[in-house]
């Protein structure tokens, strides 16, 4: 007698492999048997017919971090039948800090993470993964986060992290990796990070060739001097070959600039393979991206955490330098951008709005209205991009999406960034990407669904050392989706983007049940993996 049983659906492993009927037995958190189990019997039966059955999705870039924490169901992904996010990205994180520094970091990231109760042990990874343990919807992995291995070592200083102190670095992210961090990441865009060079880059990723481990970046554009083989995507692909590490780029994708440029996109990617690399790669199903408006001010602004940066937003002296970097690094994009989040009353009702009409309504200009709202959300504030006018640009990225999914290199991760029930309006990709790749996507472009399916479980939990997650065969973790592939479709849109989709039956994480006839169960039968 089985706990579960999962009768009459169409199986997808994940492997890639082609699609079958069949049965699947679940006792405790684990499948015990696939076939044909009509002879056996379940204490909950789920009548699979007419659906398809595949291994729960794995997010590879989730900045969920915050809000699992405070609304630990994870409606964002566990609706779309996602049931494992990798958190820490970019290199943002709270641990390892000790207790003050947590806090003030934890502010400092508060647009981007969330807040988080300050009250929590982050003085480690293993403390870390802790919050998550049991006490979640999806499965939780983490990342060591550059950025807090900075601070543990230099605060938030712009100098080499070289010497003494690089040994330092290395430690810390070496037990952190043997507390069970997947791999290390940065984001080579935001601070602390971006004070780094590429020595030191190369310095921090010995751990990781030791253990196997994944370095996780999102390239440079920042501080390029300091990229001593090239910025951007030439720098992360020279760490693959250096350093002889596995190398995943987030969110590489075309953008509206560079919609159907796929082949131009690929090329170093496809030359440094040749060449021995061993890099892959993730995207998400959107034209419109999202971060914080800090992210746009040079690193001088940034040096000693939160307490100075606000303080040189308040001082005029600093207005005409920042406005620079302003206009310098997000250049004439601008007024294509709206806020999601505010974390104040006062601002609250600006959720949505551009911020050219955010300005005109001040009676200043966009940058200056942009410092002016980072200082009375004491930098607790984000934005989305607003997507392309022209459909046809959108509808050429998701084109884009679909052929960089067809790669056996590429992963989908949300980038998505959830927001707590009521405050803002996020982006959708939190709330749709993995239901829009499954469904209108797949179906658009008739792709069949044994090799997205293999893009979004197996392959992540590969790549990322999840063991006996992202596949359906014995022994593996009952993290399961059942499906109406003709009918599962995301809703959550830009105007409305907290909708879940349609056409998700059911969601099993470790043989417990997340989602129950389309109904979110309310268990919390997340572990932190792997």
């Amino acid at each position: 007698m089985f706990d579960i049983k999962i009768f009459g659906g169409t199986v997808v492993d994940g492997s890639g492999k082609e699609k079958f009927l069949g049965d699947i037995g679940i006792v405790g958190d684990r499948i015990t048997s696939i076939g044909d189990l009509s002879e056996s019997g379940g204490h909950q039966e789920i009548d699979a017919t007419g659906l398809a059955v595949l291994p729960g999705f794995i997010d590879t870039h989730s900045h969920a971090d915050g809000v699992l924490l405070k609304e630990p169901q994870g409606i964002h992904s566990i609706r779309q039948g996602v049931t494992s996010e990798i958190l820490t990205q970019d290199g943002m994180g709270w641990a390892p800090l000790d207790p003050i520094s947590y806090q003030g970091h934890a502010r400092y990231l508060a647009g981007i993470l969330g807040d988080p109760p300050l009250d929590l042990d982050m003085s480690s990874i293993s403390a870390l993964r802790g919050h998550y343990d049991r006490k979640t919807g999806p499965n939780v992995a983490v990342l060591v986060p550059h950025g807090p291995v900075r601070l543990s070592v230099l605060g938030f200083t712009d100098a080499p992290m070289q010497g003494e102190n690089l040994v330092k670095a290395q430690k810390i992210i070496r037990k952190g990796l043997d507390e069970g961090a997947v791999g290390l990441s940065t984001g080579l865009s935001y601070y602390p990070q971006s004070y780094s060079d590429t020595e030191e880059l190369l310095g921090l990723c010995e751990p990781l060739k030791d253990l196997s481990r994944v370095y996780v970046t999102h390239v440079r554009n920042h501080n390029n001097e300091r990229a001593k083989y090239g910025s951007g995507i030439d720098e992360a692909l020279a760490i693959a070959r250096i350093a002889e590490v596995k190398v995943h780029i987030s969110h590489f994708m075309t953008r509206p600039t560079s919609a159907g440029q796929v082949k131009e996109l690929m090329a170093p990617i496809d030359e440094a393979k040749s060449m021995g690399a061993d890099v892959t790669l993730e995207c998400y199903p959107y034209a419109a991206n999202a971060t914080i408006p800090g992210y746009f001010l040079r690193g001088e602004f940034h040096e000693g955490g939160i307490e100075s940066l606000l303080q040189r937003l308040g001082q005029d002296d600093n207005r005409a330098k920042m406005i620079d970097s302003l206009h310098t690094l997000f250049p004439g994009a601008l007024g294509q951008a709206a806020f999601t989040r505010m974390i104040s009353e006062k601002n609250r009702s600006l959720t949505g709005f551009s911020f050219a009409d955010v300005a005109s309504e001040r009676k200043l200009s966009i940058e200056e209205m942009i410092i002016e709202v980072m200082l009375e959300e004491q930098l607790a504030c984000g934005f989305r991009a607003i997507p392309p006018s022209s459909v046809s640009v959108t509808r050429q990225i998701e084109s884009d999406v679909i052929e960089l999914l067809g790669r056996d290199d590429y992963m989908l991760g949300s980038d998505g960034i959830p927001l707590l029930d009521g405050e803002g309006l996020p982006h959708p990709r939190a709330y749709g990407s993995f239901a829009r790749v499954i469904g209108p996507l797949r179906r658009r472009h008739k792709v069949p669904i044994e090799e997205l399916t293999h893009r979004l479980t197996s392959l992540p939990a590969e790549r990322f050392g999840l063991t006996d997650r992202g596949i359906l065969q014995e022994g593996a973790f009952a993290d399961i989706v059942v499906l109406d592939d003709e009918r599962v479709h995301d809703l959550a849109s830009f105007e409305d983007p907290v909708n879940g989709p349609t056409g998700i039956e059911y969601v099993l994480v470790n043989g417990t049940l997340a989602v129950n006839q389309g109904i979110l169960t309310g268990d919390l039968a997340g572990r932190a993996i792997p």
